[in-house]
């Protein structure tokens, strides 16, 4: 129900908000609409995989081009579950509250750098495809202390209180993982991920959104996305609504804190020494990301330098 309201009330506050004009990206976190596709024009010209979309004609954004409503990469591998790759009980102190003021507020998982445990994750490197390079940092060991260097560490961030409120989570609570412990654990059942992302009028800010297929490429239903999720944001961050250029039903991660998180991770970029420029803001987005679906191994911009 609150899901249901705030979503309704969203709605009609975007058709009479004026569209954001003035940047700050660096002092809020936030895009203008240009700044968006600046920047995702950026993604393209860096990662082949990822495209714009028109989407539905009659669903256009006005303060978009018809040409460039959305980005969108396809068939993007997830060949394990998060359970198997995030050890919750022994991480569990590592999480921290982005939203201290909030009982629901905002969860960072920690990244998984131990080396004890990088011995006992099997590696979800997958075999060569176009243009996809794993999401997680796990899976470029050659490159991992150049980019624990450059990319901020999330577990870091001590974001500032947003106004606005956070939406629940409207999910189911992800199911036991079924290919475990049968007789046929030696079987890799491949999902698949169409990934999208959008620009929020509302939040002003990019909005992540991802619809599963099976091996058979049969649509996932709720309750397994969210296997594919980090434990804390499966609970706390993601809701199913309509995809706003289709109206296909599409998962998607809560965009409320958006905006702390990147102000933050692009005020700790700049302190390391790396400019942080509205081109590469969607670059650093997905890099955050990442810790949310840490088994979707989407590119997420290693040809960019970051």
């Amino acid at each position: 129900m609150r899901h249901a309201i705030h979503t309704a009330f969203k709605s009609a506050a975007e058709r009479v908000l004026p569209v954001r004009s003035e940047s700050g990206f660096k002092s809020h976190g936030v895009l203008t609409p240009e700044e968006f596709l600046k920047s995702g024009d950026y993604l393209v010209r860096t990662c082949s995989t990822w495209a714009w979309e028109a989407g539905d004609p009659s669903k256009a954004k006005e303060w978009l081009p018809k040409d460039k409503q959305y980005l969108v990469t396809r068939k993007v591998p997830s060949n394990k579950r998060a359970s198997e790759v995030e050890n919750y009980g022994l991480r569990a102190e590592a999480n921290i509250m982005l939203d201290d003021a909030e009982e629901d507020g905002w969860v960072a998982p920690p990244a998984i750098r131990d080396d004890h445990e990088a011995e006992e994750i099997p590696s979800t490197e997958p075999k060569p495809a176009t243009g996809t390079i794993q999401a997680s940092s796990a899976s470029a060991p050659d490159d991992k202390d150049d980019q624990e260097e450059d990319i901020p560490d999330i577990n870091d961030l001590e974001l500032e209180d947003d106004e606005a409120e956070q939406d629940e989570a409207v999910l189911p609570q992800a199911s036991p993982n079924t290919n475990q412990g049968t007789a046929h654990d030696h079987i890799m059942h491949t999902r698949t991920y169409d990934l999208m992302i959008t620009y929020d009028k509302f939040y002003q800010v990019p909005r992540f959104w991802l619809v599963g297929y099976d091996e058979n490429r049969q649509p996932l239903k709720p309750n397994q996305i969210l296997e594919d999720v980090s434990e804390e944001h499966a609970r706390k961050t993601i809701t199913v609504d309509p995809f706003p250029n289709t109206g296909v039903q599409a998962a998607s991660i809560h965009p409320c804190k958006h905006a702390s998180v990147m102000k933050k991770l692009g005020s700790m970029a700049e302190a390391s020494g790396k400019p942080f420029q509205v081109d590469s803001y969607l670059v650093l987005f997905l890099k955050f990301i990442a810790s949310v679906i840490p088994t979707i191994e989407y590119d997420y911009t290693m040809a960019a330098g970051w």
